[in-house]
């Protein structure tokens, strides 16, 4: 039997590093069940789990990435208390910074009978219904993952970015929703590798501040309706 319940924690803003430690310890507690149930006359069901978090500034260049693409030297990070740090996600380079929801769902996705592409078009819904809401008109890009406005058009633009890695269908990683994130971090890097397309954030588009807290409610309302799945709290034990 598939378990779809998702273990749900927000652990605020967190330095990339520690953050990564704790998705990996859930992916690697994940992955090591499934190899053990392989010998198990009775298999025992995999846990999912998904974090929220905000990033001290922090540039991250996935595997698949050219460091090429980050256009600031080692003293201009220093200088302006910006990490650079390589990371085993797909896809190449972006930022994360203060008013960004991150979020990383490590799920195991035999649970939702999904293959990785499907995952990934689930993601980018789950974006695309949240930020619907607000008004904003949400769009694929055909080769380019993440969620963009006015994709075909001179001004096309990035609002959300997303990068995953996956083993034995388990992931970790997830998505970076720009919601009221200085813009201004994006000019030192080639966002994701494009050069001729931009950033935007939530408020950038609307003139306004969103309230962080309701645009996560709604993302996990989302993420329930497109995975069919069932959100509860972290429990203690993990």
């Amino acid at each position: 039997m598939r378990n779809k319940t998702i273990f749900l924690k927000d652990i605020g803003l967190t330095d990339y590093e520690k953050a990564f430690k704790i998705q990996t310890d859930l992916f690697e507690k994940t992955k090591q069940l499934k190899i053990e149930n392989k010998r198990r006359k009775e298999p025992q069901p995999t846990s999912n789990y998904f974090l929220f978090t905000e990033h001290s500034h922090v540039y991250t260049l996935g595997k698949s990435g050219s460091v090429d693409n980050l256009l600031w030297n080692e003293k201009q990070l220093e200088k302006n208390a910006v990490q650079f740090i390589r990371t085993n996600r797909g896809g190449d380079i972006t930022y994360h910074g203060p008013g960004q929801i991150v979020g990383y769902p490590i799920i195991d996705l035999d649970n939702f009978d999904l293959e990785i592409l499907s995952y990934m078009r689930n993601l980018e819904e789950v974006i695309i219904k949240t930020i619907s809401i607000y008004g904003l008109r949400g769009e694929r890009s055909d080769g380019e993952t993440g969620v963009w406005l006015d994709v075909g058009k001179p001004k096309a633009r990035k609002i959300c970015a997303m990068g995953v890695k996956t083993s034995r269908w388990v992931t970790m990683h997830g998505f970076a929703l720009n919601v009221q994130t200085d813009l201004s971090y994006f000019k030192h890097i080639v966002p994701c590798g494009i050069r001729n397309k931009g950033v935007t954030s939530m408020e950038k588009e609307l003139g306004e501040k969103i309230d962080m807290k309701n645009i996560k409610q709604e993302i996990i309302k989302n993420f329930e309706r497109v995975f069919d799945a069932a959100f509860e709290d972290f429990p203690e034990r993990v």
